[in-house]
């Protein structure tokens, strides 16, 4: 296991758009990759990047020193400046051997992540190793690491509580909307087409929910995120024009000031003024004037509360840890048998094949007088000893190998 490696640059020591930098587009990964793999003369290699990590899973006999790191990250970013480069190589987290594989086990199970518990990162670490192993990047190593990975993760995931309970403001909004039992026709007012409300839309149409209406300062970004969801797009200056009437309001918008002002909530509302509204507010500052609620019956689910939630959440969440970590403690131990056991079924892999070489040898050339002179039983009963004694040969030093390699 001494050439697993791991170079991990997460929201630890850097800014989410800075690990944004090293995402490489999933249609140049393999060109890319190939190049360093070549160039590194590394043995496999895999790329993980998700939103808040990017990390390199390699295996290579030669020593990860700073020279190493400095020459990896110019073979793979031939673009970057000296400034880009000396943040990356004074900026990263390096993990070897069985200290790989923990740290590697805890990024799968969500332990390591800026969202503990969340799910997803399964998903991306098994399409990580599905794209790599396509462009031939991977072997065996990383194969085995990445089965005993997803099934430690699994386990947690099923033993312990430490995905239960939403942590995210989207997941959480949307888990209030829910508990509200609106119908799939409810008529949904979007405003704002940014990422927490398209994150927000992709979950109510996942949902059923289709009838929404996305206002947004620039029309084409409405637009795009409604051919993803459906409904309609406007233009945000368009809002009070508004005549469809709603019975959810999910604003998100980047405005200094409210942007939904008692005047034009009262316009969208039109007769509806005194039915009670659902708010969803994940605006910061609010978008919602506080004067909307002192005139209309509106259940205001604000940011402010739905971060309370989260804290909450994450609270409870971080006392599976401990459950977790002994999990992994386990699998840890557990895999370092398991990869032994594997290198000495690599390294006498040729065993069975010499010895039906001498099993062929024998019978076709060396005995092949006195098997002829054999009556038909006594040839059978030769040939089950002999297959019975192949099989010996072949399983016997095998399971020896194993026992005096893990003894040690």
């Amino acid at each position: 296991m001494k050439d697993l490696n791991i170079l991990a640059f997460t929201h630890r020591q850097l800014e989410v758009s800075q690990v944004g930098c090293l995402h490489i587009a999933e249609d140049k990964q393999a060109a890319s990759l190939l190049a360093l793999k070549n160039a590194m003369q590394l043995d496999e290699v895999l790329f993980l990047s998700t939103c808040n990590r990017v990390e390199y899973i390699f295996f290579t006999e030669k020593e990860v020193d700073e020279e190493f790191i400095q020459t990896f990250l110019s073979t793979l970013y031939p673009h970057f400046n000296d400034k880009q480069l000396e943040l990356f190589e004074t900026s990263y987290e390096y993990y070897q051997e069985i200290n790989a594989v923990k740290h590697f086990l805890k990024v799968a199970a969500s332990i390591d992540s800026m969202v503990l518990g969340e799910r997803e990162i399964i998903t991306q670490v098994r399409k990580a190793f599905d794209l790599c192993r396509s462009c031939g990047l991977t072997g065996d190593q990383t194969r085995l690491l990445l089965r005993y990975t997803i099934e430690t993760a699994k386990k947690i995931y099923t033993e312990t509580n430490i995905a239960e309970k939403p942590v995210s403001v989207v997941a959480l909004a949307y888990h209030q909307i829910m508990q509200r039992e609106l119908p799939l026709n409810a008529r949904v007012v979007v405003v704002g087409a940014g990422v927490t409300n398209t994150n927000m839309l992709r979950f109510l149409k996942k949902h059923g929910y289709t009838n929404f209406s996305i206002f947004n300062r620039t029309l084409s970004k409405a637009e795009k995120l409604v051919e993803e969801v459906g409904g309609q797009a406007y233009r945000l200056e368009d809002l009070a024009q508004h005549q469809g009437g709603l019975d959810l309001l999910l604003t998100c918008t980047g405005a200094e000031d409210a942007v939904i002002t008692r005047e034009i909530y009262e316009k969208l509302v039109g007769e509806e003024k005194t039915k009670p509204k659902i708010v969803v507010d994940l605006a910061i500052p609010h978008d919602l004037d506080r004067k909307v609620g002192a005139h209309f019956p509106v259940e205001h689910i604000s940011i402010d509360f739905l971060q309370q939630l989260s804290k909450h959440n994450l609270k409870e969440r971080t006392k599976e840890i401990i459950k977790a970590e002994h999990i992994i403690a386990e699998a840890v131990f557990a895999f370092r048998k398991l990869y032994q056991e594997r290198q000495v079924e690599i390294a006498m892999s040729e065993v069975p094949k010499k010895i039906k070489e001498i099993k062929a040898t024998a019978l076709q050339h060396v005995f092949s007088n006195e098997l002829a002179t054999l009556d038909g039983n006594s040839r059978e009963t030769l040939e089950k000893i002999i297959d019975y004694m192949e099989k010996k040969y072949i399983s016997v030093p095998m399971k020896m190998a194993k026992e005096i390699i893990l003894n040690k």
